[in-house]
């Protein structure tokens, strides 16, 4: 298997990065052609309600995302709808959103479920090419729920270009939906790679260290920053691993391995409560639960663990030796 191979589904392992979708730019600012596709018996919509994804029960325990025109409609007003794409069948997949309040009463609904989004992809509830575009829905209809006013002049805006773009109706400034780049990467030096938590982690797991990409900065050089501002590590050679959508809410997170060039660890004691050097066979350990003092490692919807395994268990380097 070819290296860009590898990588590509290194990326389709994590949540939320499978979708079957051709997600069809070039009909956004078709209205009519959008209007068609809406309206269409095949066309299925997966729903949110604010943040909270609605969960069609299937027979026996099975849930999907995909939900009828009728369905749909059952399930409360729509207050904005985007059109993701086309499935491999060519039929219309829309995201709706619907008023937050009605998650509650929609709890008691025999024919639903109502759960938040990271246990969704945790528990594996959703096929996982039906999870990609949930996690499209919920990234792109939060975007629209928090910029409903011009960043401009503080005008009101207005959903266009079939959920692609907000519209200023005071000043006509065009809005567009963002995704933050965060770099995540497991700094390596030897036979052992660093690994660190955070207060708000689960008791006893270690993870990657990570950071946003700061305007005028590549990933490279955030991955260096990043290791020395939080581990206090000089680092070298970076090389990328994989990539994760992240909906949570909107980011696009970048996994690589880094090059330490150095063993003392000074954590900045803001962001890390804790962080030390771990040996491949403990990070084996870790990925398969049964580190001897309980130590785990993120699950397996996390890219972290997608780093972690990618050196721990499949001997990739940085140095791609």
């Amino acid at each position: 298997m070819n290296d860009a191979s590898n990588r590509r589904e290194r990326s389709a392992q994590t949540g939320f990065a499978t979708s079957h979708l051709d997600r069809r730019a070039d009909l956004r600012d078709k209205p009519d052609a959008i209007a068609a596709l809406r309206h269409r018996s095949d066309t299925r919509l997966t729903v949110l309600a604010g943040e909270m994804p609605v969960l069609k029960r299937l027979e026996g325990e099975a849930l999907s995302v995909w939900f009828s025109h009728g369905e749909t409609e059952l399930l409360g007003a729509g207050l904005e709808e985007a059109f993701l794409g086309l499935d491999p069948d060519g039929a219309p997949r829309f995201a709706r959103l619907i008023d937050k309040a009605l998650a509650d009463p929609l709890r008691e609904r025999p024919e639903v479920l109502l759960t938040d989004l990271r246990s969704v992809a945790l528990k594996r509830l959703v096929p996982a090419h039906e999870l990609g575009p949930l996690g499209e829905g919920k990234a792109l209809l939060d975007w629209h729920a928090r910029h409903r006013f011009c960043a401009q002049c503080g005008g009101p805006s207005e959903l266009d270009s079939a959920g692609w773009k907000r519209h200023c109706t005071a000043c006509g400034a065009q809005h567009f939906p963002r995704t933050d780049p965060v770099v995540i990467m497991l700094a390596t030096r030897g036979d052992k790679c660093l690994l660190a938590r955070q207060a708000r982690f689960a008791p006893g797991m270690y993870s990657c260290i990570a950071g946003f990409i700061e305007p005028g900065e590549t990933f490279e050089d955030a991955v260096r920053r990043e290791t020395w501002e939080e581990a206090g590590l000089r680092t070298g050679t970076v090389r990328y691993i994989a990539s994760q959508p992240w909906p949570f809410p909107g980011s696009l997170m970048i996994g690589c391995l880094v090059e330490a060039l150095n063993d003392d660890i000074v954590l900045d004691g803001m962001e890390l409560e804790a962080g030390r050097w771990f040996s491949r066979a403990e990070a084996l350990q870790m990925l398969e639960g049964n580190h001897p003092e309980g130590f785990t490692s993120p699950q397996h919807l996390a890219i972290a663990n997608t780093i972690l395994r990618a050196w721990a268990v499949e001997g990739e380097e940085v140095n791609g030796e």
